[in-house]
């Protein structure tokens, strides 16, 4: 059974004595700390000379209230006196959170800390697409060393995988399109326009932009977290230790399969976006559907298919380069695989964005705006 740890006062030679019995351990010293804390009388000492084992726990438990009560601890053997001794000295009076700073001082050093951040974060990116190059350089020498049966899985995996849920998404997208376009072409009676402005959004923007959006969130997340899983494990530890380069066996075919897949799911994007477009515009419209489509070929210059094409490799790289590489930083503990995939999606997202902005201006300066 086990024994608790307790006290009882006792008077020696006018002074009152609080001692204590038994283990002052974290498992037996519950009871006395609440009975301690709650204790309102007046005590000159604490005498340890019945108690037992004592731990760090049971030291500070003493201590704290031996300070409280301006009492002398006595009584206590070699080893208690040690513990008491090292428990003394380890307490400080700082504050358990440091005191923030003003706010005119905080947020610009939080906005600096933040741009350091930034700043190192892109030089060991680019860093490592530069590694990615290099390994590339040396597949191509040495065509053996190309994993085709991990290439065609991520195809499966980054692509195929991904119609249903694109396909989907495109399709509610292009009614959205339609449909809130059809309701302000109304006030001026060019509802006929609604094509123009589903097919240019479809093929032009929205089509490859929500994809890289949806792949980000889908496939770049899966890098991450399948690489950085492997990191924690110490596989890729374990590739390098027999020869195997991580880059070739995990990296270069996740980005080739990003790179080549976005293209075909930009466009299959922006096909199903007109055809829902096509869609609402037969229900609301009274357009027939073929009309609709007929329409699109007319009206729609053959340049906005290329500026979609063109971006999304770009946007592939992106979103691979993200993700393999927020996963191959992952070190530490288990919550690195969350906190590195959070960053991968976020970063892909806003990169994305970012470059797609830069593209809508380049195209218009060089004429295909």
């Amino acid at each position: 059974m086990r024994e608790w740890a307790a006290y009882s006062l006792e008077e020696k030679d006018g002074r009152t004595a609080l001692v204590v019995t038994g283990p002052l351990l974290i498992s037996t010293i519950g009871a006395l700390d609440r009975e301690l804390r709650a204790f309102e009388g007046e005590v000159d000492t604490v005498d340890l000379s019945q108690s037992g084992a004592i731990d760090t726990v049971g030291a500070w438990t003493l201590l704290r209230f031996a300070r409280e009560k301006k009492a002398e601890v006595t009584g206590a053997g070699k080893q208690a006196q040690r513990l008491l001794k090292a428990v003394e000295e380890a307490e400080s009076s700082a504050d358990i959170e440091p005191r923030r700073a003003r706010l005119r001082l905080r947020v610009p050093e939080t906005v600096g800390r933040y741009v350091i951040a930034f700043g190192h974060e892109s030089r060991n990116m680019i860093g490592f697409a530069g590694h990615i190059i290099v390994s590339w350089l040396g597949m191509m020498r040495h065509p053996s060393r190309i994993r085709m049966k991990a290439v065609v899985r991520q195809f499966e995996l980054v692509g195929v995988s991904a119609l249903g849920i694109i396909g989907l998404m495109s399709f509610l997208i292009g009614i959205v399109i339609a449909q809130q376009g059809a309701a302000q072409l109304e006030q001026f009676g060019a509802e006929i326009y609604t094509i123009n402005l589903t097919g240019r959004l479809s093929l032009r923007e929205l089509g490859v932009l929500m994809t890289a959006i949806m792949v980000a969130g889908r496939s770049g997340s899966s890098f991450a977290a399948q690489i950085g899983t492997m990191k924690l494990t110490e596989e890729v530890d374990a590739m390098r230790t027999i020869g195997v380069s991580p880059m070739e066996a995990l990296v270069i075919p996740r980005v080739a399969a990003a790179v080549l897949m976005m293209p075909l799911l930009g466009f299959y994007s922006a096909v199903l976006s007109i055809i829902g477009g096509a869609f609402i515009a037969m229900l609301t419209l009274d357009i027939p559907f073929v009309t609709f489509l007929r329409r699109i070929q007319e009206v729609v210059p053959l340049f906005d298919v290329w500026v979609g094409l063109i971006k999304a490799p770009v946007f592939g790289l992106i979103i691979a380069l993200t993700g393999c590489y927020q996963g191959m930083q992952v070190k530490g503990d288990s919550e690195q695989v969350g906190l590195r995939t959070t960053m991968a999606v976020v970063q892909a997202i806003f990169l994305v964005i970012v470059l797609d902005a830069f593209f809508a201006v380049f195209f218009t300066e060089v004429g295909w705006g």
